[in-house]
């Protein structure tokens, strides 16, 4: 075994969410009257701190009106939620690598959003541990990884990080430790493969197949 610890984003990664996340994003600036960011500029900041998502998909909106943003993208996600499923694949797949591996999440969800996540889709009890955006620092700052790294007492050459967007590759490698790309997420292919992950792939067969032979 050459990981001990496989370490997974959630949206766009686990499940299917990131075009929800664009939309929600668009319709909380369509409420506020704000002018309504670009799939692809709305796509590159998930997973990012909200402060710097707003920055970038709303960089007229004052600070003191945050919460109102948050407020209506809540309400326009929470409607979506029940309808986002995992990719086709990941259930099986995860299933296979939590017996043989630690499993663990680093994801720019909340706490609670993440919990309500795992819960609703019945595979909580297959990670060892996970850190959220509200608990510490976000991507793609290393402190996730690492903190996952001291509560499961992994070493960083143990430890491989999956992930959609750049801000994953970008955090594994503050990180000191190895990433995969998946390309069904947020990012292009093209922006993954420039962070020189060990591997990138076009969907959940691909990915098993890599770690099945390499982790």
């Amino acid at each position: 075994m050459t990981y001990r610890l496989v370490v997974f984003d959630w949206d766009g990664t686990i499940i299917d969410s990131h075009s929800a996340i664009v939309a929600c994003m668009q319709e909380a600036s369509r409420d506020l009257g704000l002018a309504i960011p670009e799939r692809e500029r709305a796509s590159h900041v998930i997973g990012l701190s909200l402060h710097e998502i707003l920055r970038i998909v709303a960089p007229e909106l004052p600070a003191a009106r945050y919460p109102e943003y948050v407020a209506a993208y809540r309400r326009h996600f929470l409607a979506r939620e029940d309808a986002m499923q995992l990719f086709p694949g990941m259930r099986e797949l995860l299933g296979r690598l939590s017996k043989d591996h630690l499993l663990g999440i680093a994801t720019g969800k909340s706490r609670r959003g993440l919990d309500r996540a795992l819960a609703a889709n019945g595979i909580r009890d297959l990670f060892a541990a996970s850190r959220c955006a509200d608990e510490t620092h976000p991507k793609p700052h290393p402190a996730m990884l690492l903190e996952l790294m001291e509560v499961l007492e992994v070493s960083a050459e143990g430890v491989l990080m999956v992930g959609d967007t750049s801000h994953d590759m970008e955090m594994a490698r503050a990180a000191g430790v190895h990433a995969v790309a998946v390309a069904y997420g947020a990012h292009p292919e093209e922006g993954l493969r420039a962070c020189q992950p060990l591997g990138c792939f076009s969907d959940v067969a691909g990915l098993g197949a890599w770690l099945t032979t390499n982790a």
